[in-house]
């Protein structure tokens, strides 16, 4: 699932979504999110 997705469902702006996350990283798990390289989400 992609940020845009979870920003969906919760019917906000993915930019927002990833804002919130930032600011409250210690709230998460170490593998709840990951970044992946462009050429990958492209394959």
């Amino acid at each position: 699932m992609l940020d845009r997705d979870l920003a969906e469902l919760y019917g906000v702006e993915t930019k927002r979504l990833n804002e919130q996350v930032r600011r409250n990283i210690e709230r998460f798990p170490e593998d709840f999110m990951f970044e992946m390289p462009s050429k990958e989400f492209k394959d």
